[in-house]
């Protein structure tokens, strides 16, 4: 049984999956795990609400780094951490959904991180699985460290245009597209 909070890399081997058609290589998503960005589960529970969620952020930074976007850590937390970190470095003493945070000046990556409550309450309010979601806010967070933002309404279309690309690859439907 894994500790409540993990402080190092969690390491997956991927699992084939018979309803997951995987666009990637055989040996593409191994590379990943050994060498890409560090997944790490600060709140146990992530399990409960997403199969294998380590395999969901593996596969959207796989989608990313087709397009050079590659965090340098996903963390998988919960909401009370989240709003500390959003209180503490943004003045927003609530939780939100993603957090990213830049490199320094001259360093690739950032981080990634992500508010176990909040993305199973927006999942379930938009009747979609929470590991769908959490693959969206991954490749999300991804475009917010690579400068895409949605301040206004043509980058806000933009960078949902992209999104819905980079999760079409991963058999994700489109996060934007009301559900009938």
């Amino acid at each position: 049984m894994e500790p409540r909070s993990s402080l190092g890399p969690v390491l997956t081997q991927d699992v084939a999956d018979p309803v997951d058609t995987d666009p990637y290589p055989a040996g593409f998503h191994d590379a990943l795990t050994q060498n890409g960005p560090d997944v790490l589960i600060r709140d146990a529970r992530w399990r409960s609400y997403a199969p294998a969620p380590e395999k969901t952020v593996r596969r959207a930074l796989a989608a990313c780094a087709r397009y050079g976007l590659e965090p340098g850590s996903v963390v998988l937390a919960g909401d009370r951490e989240v709003r500390l970190l959003n209180g503490r470095h943004r003045g927003k003493h609530k939780p939100t959904n993603v957090l990213t945070f830049e490199p320094p000046p001259g360093y690739g990556g950032g981080d990634i991180i992500l508010a176990l409550e909040t993305v199973v309450r927006e999942a379930r309010k938009a009747g979609r699985p929470v590991s769908h979601h959490l693959a969206h806010l991954v490749v999300h967070g991804s475009l917010h460290l690579a400068g895409y933002d949605h301040h206004h309404p043509g980058e806000a279309r933009e960078m949902e245009m992209l999104e819905s690309r980079l999760l079409s690859r991963m058999k994700v439907p489109n996060p934007w597209k009301t559900r009938s």
